[in-house]
C-alpha cells in the first residue's frame, strides 16, 4: 500500500473508487452538492490501483452568534468496495488529520453517515449536537447528516449553539 497526494479527485479517480457501487454515501449524501478539497489524500494498492481517497479543505463557520472561525473540513472519504475491512479507512483519516493540522486550524470537522460516527470517535471526533447549515444551489439547508469535530491544537472547544457553515458542505 502507498499513500499519496493526489491534484484533485477528478471524475476517473471517482469512477475508480466508486467502482459501479449504487450510493456509495448513502442516499442523503448523493443528492447534496459538496466543496471541492484543495488538498486530497489517496491509498493505492502495489499494482497502482486507486482503493480510498479523501480530502480536507480550509472552511469557516460560525456558531451562535459569536465571530466566525476556520475548521479543517475532511470529507469525501471512501474506500471502494472491494477493498473495504482492511483498514484503509483508519489509514485514511490519520493522513487527512496529518494534513488538516498544516492547515493551522484549532479544530477539524466532518460529516458522516450515522454508522461511521464509532470509527470517526476513535480519533477523537465529537458529535456536534446543534443543528448544522449549510450552502447548496437551492440555498440554505440544515444537514440533513450528522457533523463531528476535533480539537486539532490549544485548548479549543466547540462553542454552544446553532452552526452555520460558511458555504457548501465538504
Amino acid at each position: 500500500m502507498e499513500v499519496v497526494e493526489l491534484d484533485r479527485l477528478a471524475e476517473p479517480y471517482w469512477e475508480e473508487l466508486v467502482a459501479g457501487e449504487h450510493e456509495p454515501w448513502g442516499s442523503i449524501g448523493e443528492e447534496l452538492t459538496w466543496r471541492e478539497k484543495t488538498r486530497n489524500i489517496g491509498v493505492r494498492d502495489d499494482g497502482g490501483r486507486l482503493l480510498a481517497a479523501g480530502g480536507a479543505v480550509l472552511a469557516e463557520v460560525r456558531v451562535g452568534r459569536q465571530s466566525p472561525f476556520q475548521v479543517a473540513g475532511l470529507g469525501g472519504l471512501i474506500v471502494t468496495r472491494s477493498a473495504r475491512g482492511r483498514g484503509l479507512a483508519r489509514l485514511l483519516v490519520r493522513h487527512l488529520l496529518v494534513v488538516a493540522g498544516e492547515f493551522g486550524t484549532q479544530r477539524a470537522m466532518l460529516f458522516c453517515r450515522p454508522e461511521l460516527m464509532a470509527l470517526y470517535g476513535t480519533f477523537g471526533f465529537a458529535p456536534i449536537d446543534a443543528p448544522v447549515s449549510a450552502d447548496q444551489p437551492g440555498g440554505r439547508i440544515e444537514m440533513p447528516i450528522p457533523a463531528m469535530w476535533k480539537v486539532l491544537g490549544g485548548d479549543a472547544g466547540w462553542p454552544a449553539g446553532r452552526v452555520e457553515l460558511l458555504g457548501e458542505p465538504f
